[in-house]
């Protein structure tokens, strides 16, 4: 029978596809076998074919959706499945320990991986992910646990779950998985993030889809309306494929927009850039004409992995966007890490509030020796295009001239080892702390520009966690608060001849357009797949008019009444 769902719209679009469950489940291993050494070996045997057939049919899917150097990855798993010396040392345990298969594959495994990972060779240290991965896969058949990688789907799909973390939707590739509906969350929450840089339709905070959505259930995903449809009847598709083919027009018309100028009905220019994950964002950026990258998120370089970057990795992922992006100006934020986004081989403590505790510019000034060499790779990448660097979560000028000096320290060195770079690479700082906008006016002496980001300063000036599902009512970007703090930035950053840009997802909102556009922001950062929505916006907009919006809206005593002043200008 069919039912509807309603939550938050936090991707555009339309999907039409079966559910995917996902759920992240723990492995529970028994040491000692009851039922003997052959039956334990026949286990083994079973559960290496039946991931086999798995890897086979990933491998030669990939290749045919994104080319054979993708589907590379499964033929290195298929290879640790085949090892003689790793099928040989399990079966020796079953043996000699009398121990249940999957104990026998895990320590088996364990031992493998930890003496990959121990060798002076990058080469060689990525074989332990490999096994790493296929003994996972081998251990979830031996006990009967489904598979719980988001990397591993090979059908059309949605993907359901109880909330997304970064490292999850990172995995996510946008050939199988069409959508997704999560429990919580909302439009500023990562997953919502990344759904709308993969230009995939998602919707939030339906606190029970996890439950009332089964595997195999055929979902429509309307991420417009923040409506999910289960099992819908023949009709309901029909109408829906009719509104995604609308969508999808509308979005295609607004191809025309690629080429031309970021610039509103009188003639004021201002700059539309994209936010970006890795250097696989990139096309997006370009395919819808974004003047730039506005904010390079540079944890998912470290989250993807089970050790740190390397200079050199870091180097060539920061070059490559710089270079594709030829020219146009690419803003690099320093490692961003805390809160919801962990590193488990950094071991970072565990806290009470991890939103304002050990996090970000905090942790890279604490761990010099890390931060040193992300700042070396993005210096030297500097050569290659038009960088500039960020750093997050600044609270103090004392932050801020700390992490400056260790730039310099490194420029001196590259230059001492005749190694170029920028020599006018600009230096510039997020705003999402309260502090930080308050006393702009000093800051603005020392940076060279300004981002604002909008998902953390709401919700610090508000004191609201975003992920809060009792106080989500306070989470207000049109709070006249929140537009004091943004006007007080711009214009501390203009009295001194240096740029604001916002880098927070209320910069691709179409009540806040009009708004920042009045409040004089240079440049508007946003999801790629908003970049040609927000240029259509601009250019029916007066630049002359928004001023006096903005100027009336901060007299405002309430979102509710910015909201309303808003919609009535803009209707």
């Amino acid at each position: 029978m069919s039912s509807v769902i309603t939550g938050i719209a936090a991707s555009n679009g339309i999907a039409i596809a079966k559910a995917f469950v996902y759920e992240e489940v723990s492995l529970e291993i028994t040491e000692n076998s009851t039922e003997g050494a052959e039956v334990e070996k026949a286990n083994f045997e079973r559960a290496t074919k039946t991931s086999k057939q798995e890897l086979e049919a990933l491998k030669t899917k990939t290749e045919e959706q994104q080319g054979k150097e993708n589907a590379e990855i499964f033929a290195a798993h298929l290879l640790v499945l085949e090892d003689p010396e790793l099928v040989g040392a399990v079966h020796t345990k079953i043996d000699a320990d009398n121990a249940t298969a999957a104990h026998a594959l895990n320590e088996t495994a364990a031992m493998f991986i930890s003496m990959f990972e121990s060798m002076d060779n990058d080469y060689m240290r990525e074989r332990a992910a490999d096994i790493k991965d296929v003994s996972q896969r081998v251990l979830r058949h031996l006990l009967g646990v489904k598979s719980a990688s988001l990397a591993d789907l090979y059908q059309e799909t949605i993907v359901i779950a109880k909330d997304l973390t970064p490292s999850d939707t990172a995995q996510l590739n946008k050939e199988f998985a069409l959508g997704f509906a999560t429990d919580i969350g909302g439009r500023t929450s990562h997953s919502a993030i990344m759904a709308r840089s993969l230009e995939i339709p998602a919707v939030v905070g339906l606190t029970n889809v996890t439950t009332d959505v089964h595997d195999g259930d055929v979902l429509i995903v309307d991420g417009i309306n923040g409506e999910v449809i289960v099992n819908p009847d023949e009709a309901t598709v029909e109408q829906y494929k009719e509104k995604r083919a609308v969508f999808l027009d509308e979005q295609e018309k607004r191809k025309r927009l690629i080429n031309e100028p970021s610039v509103s009905k009188d003639g004021k220019s201002v700059e539309l850039a994209a936010n970006i994950g890795s250097v696989k964002d990139v096309d997006g950026v370009l395919n819808n004409g974004a003047e730039g990258v506005g904010l390079y998120r540079t944890e998912f370089l470290y989250m993807e992995r089970d050790q740190l970057p390397t200079e050199e990795e870091q180097f060539d992922a920061y070059k490559a966007v710089v270079e594709k992006l030829d020219g146009k100006p690419v803003v690099i934020r320093t490692l961003d890490i805390g809160g919801d986004k962990e590193l488990p081989y950094l071991d970072l403590p565990s806290e009470l509030n991890p939103f304002l505790g050990f996090r970000a510019i905090r942790l890279c000034l604490e761990n010099e020796a890390l931060f040193r060499t992300q700042l070396r790779a993005l210096v030297r990448a500097s050569a290659y295009g038009n960088l500039k660097v960020m750093f997050p979560m600044v609270a103090t000028l004392e932050e801020f001239r700390a992490a400056k000096a260790l730039i310099v320290e490194e420029q001196e060195k590259l230059r001492a080892e005749g190694i170029s770079f920028d020599e006018s690479m600009e230096v510039g700082i997020m705003v999402e702390i309260p502090s930080t906008a308050v006393i702009a006016k000093q800051f603005a002496k020392e940076v060279d520009f300004f981002s604002i980001g909008t998902n953390d300063l709401i919700q610090y000036t508000l004191a609201a966690d975003r992920m809060s599902e009792k106080v989500s009512y306070l989470y207000q970007p049109y709070h006249p608060a929140i537009l004091q703090l943004v006007k007080n930035v711009i214009n501390a950053s203009h009295a001194e001849g240096k740029w604001t840009g916002m880098c927070g997802e209320m910069a691709g909102e179409k009540t806040a357009i009009p708004l920042l556009l009045g409040l004089g922001l240079d440049e508007f950062s946003m999801s790629a797949s908003s970049v040609l929505q927000a240029r259509e916006q601009l250019l029916g907009l007066d630049s002359k008019k928004c001023e006096a919006l903005a100027t009336q809206a901060l007299t405002c005593t309430t979102q509710e009444e910015v909201e309303a002043l808003v919609n009535e200008a803009i209707r």
